[in-house]
């Protein structure tokens, strides 16, 4: 079987083209659904932010598989570095573990042994990966193919993991540091201001710190517009644009806020 270089993760590949990747955040969606509308609305990747909401392992695998089979990244957001339920996800069609509370270049090394093989990490090989149909492959093809197309993010949340962003970022391994704007701005004693300097700060320290590594920097929770827009233009190319919850209830607002303005003329 041959494989892609743009199959499993057509995310990695925007992004190593100088591309910004965008990503839409679930909590709400629990069905495959979520990938065609993600497709539909000109998203790249599926951020499953499952810290924040109640997905079970069934439900992300059957998102997984849509996602994987119409060029959709599936990522989840697990609940920590610990998380016992990276294996299976790994193994059963997601490409990609987000982390939160990397706080240290020692926890950034026990993430990415968690989802790279050896020599990097020390992720155990399963055989029979849904990523290639389950198609008979020789383990070295598969465990190569699954190296190269599985992106680990670090998110950056708290002030221990901006004082230490840069040696996380120089970590072997990793791919995207990701900058939770608004866990950050809250941990800085910030809460609301994500025009404070600092923010950009963390933008600028981000893209500096993953590019000598062929990495990548990512950019959350600010769900103003123009400020994604200019994040990007900074050079910020892994951006989740809103949550299914956020972009319903903005289109609901929008709708019934014109209804009402109709009848009243």
């Amino acid at each position: 079987m041959e494989i892609s270089q743009t199959a499993l993760h057509p995310l990695k590949t925007k992004m190593q083209a100088g591309q910004a990747a965008l990503g839409l955040s679930l909590r709400m969606i629990r069905t495959p659904d979520a990938a065609r509308l993600a497709r539909n609305t000109c998203h790249n990747f599926l951020f499953i932010d499952v810290p924040s909401a109640i997905f079970n392992l069934e439900s992300i695998f059957a998102i997984a598989q849509t996602a994987l089979a119409i060029g959709i990244a599936p990522l989840v957001r697990v609940r920590s570095i610990d998380d016992p339920d990276v294996p299976v996800l790994l193994d059963n069609g997601i490409t990609g573990m987000v982390f939160p509370n990397v706080n240290t270049p020692q926890q950034a090394k026990h993430a990415v042994d968690r989802c790279r093989f050896p020599p990097i990490g020390r992720r155990s090989v399963a055989g029979g990966y849904v990523h290639f149909d389950y198609c008979a492959m020789p383990v070295a093809k598969a465990t190569a193919a699954l190296e190269a197309h599985t992106l680990v993010v670090f998110m950056v949340e708290t002030a221990e993991e901006f004082a230490n962003l840069e040696a996380i970022a120089a970590v072997p391994g990793a791919h995207v540091v990701h900058i939770g704007a608004n866990d950050l701005i809250v941990s800085l004693g910030k809460a609301g201001q994500f025009g404070d300097p600092i923010v950009v700060e963390a933008m600028d320290r981000s893209i500096a710190a993953s590019a000598p590594y062929g990495g990548f920097a990512g950019y959350d929770a600010n769900r103003d517009l123009p400020q994604q827009a200019a994040s990007i233009k900074r050079g910020v190319q892994f951006l989740t644009t809103h949550t299914d919850i956020g972009f319903l209830s903005a289109a609901a607002s929008q709708w019934t806020a014109g209804l009402h303005a109709a009848l009243k003329g």
